[in-house]
């Protein structure tokens, strides 16, 4: 996966995300309920809130704010209208960064994206430049302080993943999106809790800095991912081994 989505989860692994749980949760909500409102509430019959529900349930949002997440998006109860956006865009160094958003006003969303990446020396990429470098891939985070890797890897494959690797304190299961569902259902039916789990964007080759520059990378990533109207920063920065950030 990005070696930033690795340093996020590590982060999360070790405690030091806890504070923007609240955030994330908001953030999936406001994901559930796009879904609902496009393709109804059911997720039997509607896959982008299948898969929706599947990230909250990976993130260990409570089931209430799921369904409520549901009923704000099918009407039933009082919500907010939002457009998809998509961002891509160069990070100091050449780093790759693709950001998605769910706004309910893009001339906002527009404007403090793009105030955010000219503070940080970035800038925005033309369409195509910057999503070529990235495919879609099933990721499911787990504490690779709690579980064995080997525990971890018997369920998954079973499931259908395509790999299991641990560093860091933290066990990665990839898989095929189509795949995504049925190995995160193996996993909880052998009751292993997840940190994270969604079909993300992976880049197929990353870009390795030193640790100044990667640390101006994962700040202004943070910067995006503290937006309201971002919901998902994928980028191709590869994050050393035992990197720390000052």
């Amino acid at each position: 996966m990005s070696g930033h989505s690795k340093w996020a989860t590590i982060k999360h692994a070790k405690g030091a995300a806890d504070a923007k749980r609240g955030q994330v949760f908001t953030k999936l909500i406001k994901e559930i309920s796009i879904a609902a409102r496009m393709g109804g509430g059911n997720p039997d019959t509607n896959p982008r809130l299948r898969t929706a529900i599947l990230k909250a349930r990976g993130a260990n949002m409570p089931k209430d704010n799921i369904e409520r997440g549901i009923k704000k998006g099918t009407g039933e109860l009082e919500g907010v209208n939002y457009e998809e956006l998509i961002y891509e865009a160069y990070a100091p160094g050449g780093v790759a960064i693709f950001i998605e958003v769910l706004t309910d006003n893009k001339n906002r969303a527009a404007a403090e994206i793009r105030n955010i990446l000219t503070k940080a020396g970035g800038q925005l990429a033309t369409s195509g430049a910057v999503s070529r470098l990235f495919k879609r891939q099933g990721v499911i985070i787990l504490d690779g302080e709690k579980y064995s890797e080997d525990a971890v890897m018997e369920a998954a494959l079973e499931g259908g993943a395509e790999d299991v690797s641990a560093s860091d304190g933290i066990i990665e299961v990839t898989s095929a999106p189509e795949d995504f569902e049925s190995v995160l259902n193996a996993l909880q039916e052998k009751s292993f809790e997840t940190t994270s789990a969604q079909v993300s964007m992976v880049a197929d080759a990353e870009v390795t800095l030193d640790n100044e520059g990667t640390a101006k990378v994962l700040k202004l990533i943070d910067k995006l991912e503290e937006n309201d109207d971002v919901q998902n920063v994928y980028s191709n920065v590869a994050v050393p081994e035992g990197f720390e950030a000052a």
